[in-house]
């Protein structure tokens, strides 16, 4: 069983300051845990309650894996109903951004919801998109709820922290679509496939400042029945997902 300080520790990890200072994260749930085995991410500890440790246990090889209470697991966990395990693991230093030279590839302008960025991680692994550019103020890849919301896909999407206006003035070979509501009707553009697409913030949109690289404006339009009332937008990772998949259709 973990010691009392040793849990205390993994529980601090909830809060942001502590992730940031201690340069570690939780991941939780069986699938989840297990996909990390075959990652680019260092596990440090798997701790599981005394079921999981029978079951499964033994194809944590060459790690510290310890059994746990499900009181203890449940102080730990950031779910309403907690699996029978979870990880401790590294947050590896970021790498150093190459310049994208074909493929799709997202940006992020001030993605603030965590199940926002979470759902759109797992789109771009659903569409074969290797690399996501976040703002600096985007919500964290670390935070819980992102994580969950993933269902895996953070070990294999790459997620990038930078200047959005320095990443786009280095990169210029690449067309930029944006997604903004006075864009051109995406499903009757022709698009470039190597290209980066830019998604904005939930309630403002792209930032002015990252609208200035943007080469080609593209909305998802509305079917509405009635114009007049109707929705004023797709929630970010929807429209993301919509986007993406007229990209890859393109391809096709």
């Amino acid at each position: 069983m973990i010691s009392k300080s040793h849990l205390k520790h993994l529980v601090s990890l909830k809060q942001a300051k502590f992730r940031k200072e201690h340069e570690e994260f939780i991941v939780e749930g069986e699938k989840m845990v297990a996909e990390l085995l075959n990652s680019r991410f260092r596990i440090k500890g798997v701790y599981g309650v005394a079921e999981w440790m029978q079951e499964s246990a033994s194809k944590f090889t060459n790690l510290i894996v310890e059994e746990i209470s499900q009181k203890d697991l449940e102080r730990i966990s950031s779910l309403k109903t907690p699996n029978k395990v979870l990880a401790l693991v590294e947050i590896p230093t970021q790498e150093e951004i190459k310049s994208p030279t074909k493929g799709l590839h997202l940006i992020l302008d001030t993605i603030q919801d965590p199940g926002n960025l979470g759902s759109i991680i797992r789109t771009a692994d659903w569409f074969g998109i290797e690399n996501i550019y976040c703002s600096k103020d985007t919500v964290s890849l670390y935070n819980p709820k992102v994580i969950q919301s993933t269902m895996g896909s953070f070990a294999r999407v790459k997620v990038h922290y930078t200047e959005l206006s320095d990443l786009l003035q280095q990169n210029k070979a690449l067309p930029v679509y944006g997604s903004l509501l006075d864009g051109e009707d995406i499903f009757k553009k022709k698009l470039d496939l190597n290209a980066f697409l830019i998604i904005g913030n939930e309630s403002k949109g792209i930032s002015k400042e990252v609208q200035t690289f943007i080469d080609q404006k593209v909305k998802i339009p509305s079917f509405a029945i009635n114009k007049s009332d109707q929705a004023e937008s797709l929630n970010a990772a929807l429209a993301t997902a919509i986007l993406c998949a007229e990209f890859r259709k393109q391809s096709i």
